[in-house]
């Protein structure tokens, strides 16, 4: 059994993403993501091939070009509106707003600042933008399961981390 990180193995991480200009923490996740190495496309083709060969305990860096992920900035996406016009629980800075376009298509929009006489969403990703770096470190690997490799990751699992990482 290899312990290194290779081509159907099921691997377990945690991760940051570090704001390179201000060593912010944007991002952190409270549980491990797990995914089946080489099937699963949750993690971008960078991370992967970075991730590739290596060991449980080792942590890495990966700087991360967010116009490639996202693309460029998009001022046309934020929109501020009279105060008065949003309901009052969507009056809170990160809250989630979720609006249709006239197709009928969903668009998230994040509430990035309010007073007492208007509010501003933006719907760019919230990476946009920014100069970032994923720190990611590697909990465990192992076999993958026929099942696991179908599927991509843990059965019963359902990372979900496509705004952030894709």
């Amino acid at each position: 059994m290899s312990d290194t990180i290779e081509k159907e193995k099921f691997v377990e991480l945690n991760y940051k993403v570090i704001d390179k200009k201000t060593g912010d923490i944007l991002v952190t996740i409270d549980y491990p993501l797990g995914y089946v190495h080489g099937v699963n496309d949750v993690l971008s083709e960078q991370v992967t091939k970075e991730l590739y060969g290596k060991k449980v305990g080792d942590i890495i860096d990966v700087p991360i070009d967010t116009k490639q992920l996202y693309g460029e900035r998009d001022e046309s996406l934020v929109f501020t509106d009279h105060i008065d016009n949003v309901p009052e629980e969507y009056r809170e800075v990160g809250m989630t707003i979720t609006m249709e376009n006239e197709k009928g298509e969903p668009k998230n929009f994040i509430v990035t600042r309010f007073d007492d006489k208007s509010l501003t969403v933006d719907g760019n990703n919230p990476l946009c933008g920014r100069d970032v770096i994923f720190k990611l470190e590697v909990l465990s690997i192992r076999e993958a399961t026929d099942e696991e490799v179908e599927l991509g990751g843990a059965v019963d699992a359902d990372p979900d981390l496509n705004e952030i990482l894709q």
